[in-house]
């Protein structure tokens, strides 16, 4: 099976059932954190191919959602300085496997690692966009954790998982 390397931000439920699917059809993932890589322009940009600029944003960002950020009147110049300033506005995972790369979890490599079936496209349709629409965001990882440890303190029979 293949490497993946995947980059996510630490936290997101999404990306956590996304590296299970991979994992699950027999893959090694590596996860990388997408928010401290040190990204540059050529880096990004070869994870976008030729989506257009609005698709390099994810749609789930709080500054996207709130309208401060508005990926159709972009620039490719313009969107990348912002990614590289904020790259909680990059649309992710972003994936790499023997030596392609995408973002998002819906075209390729991802619909070669995972099979082309009807039953995959429907998991993987269920695997995108952000887990919690409709809520507050993830927490940070940080945050996250203090959450897990109360959690436990309080109800020390259940396993919680990061």
């Amino acid at each position: 099976m293949a490497l993946v390397t995947f980059y996510e931000k630490p936290g997101c439920g999404t990306n956590r059932k996304q590296k299970a699917m991979l994992a699950a059809a027999g893959h090694e993932v590596d996860e990388r954190n997408l928010l401290t890589e040190p990204w540059t322009n050529e880096r990004l940009l070869a994870f976008f191919g030729d989506m257009p600029v609005a698709g390099w944003f994810n749609p789930a960002a709080p500054r996207v959602k709130s309208g401060a950020v508005d990926p159709a009147g972009l620039g490719p110049e313009e969107a990348l300085a912002l990614m590289l300033a904020e790259p909680l506005l990059i649309r992710r995972p972003l994936i790499e496997s023997a030596g392609q790369r995408c973002a998002g979890f819906d075209k390729e490599p991802v619909l070669s690692l995972l099979g082309q079936s009807a039953e995959n496209r429907e998991s993987l349709d269920a695997a995108q966009g952000c887990s919690r629409p409709a809520g507050p965001p993830c927490p940070a990882p940080s945050d996250r954790r203090a959450e897990n440890a109360h959690s436990e303190e309080a109800h020390p029979d259940k396993a919680y998982v990061e």
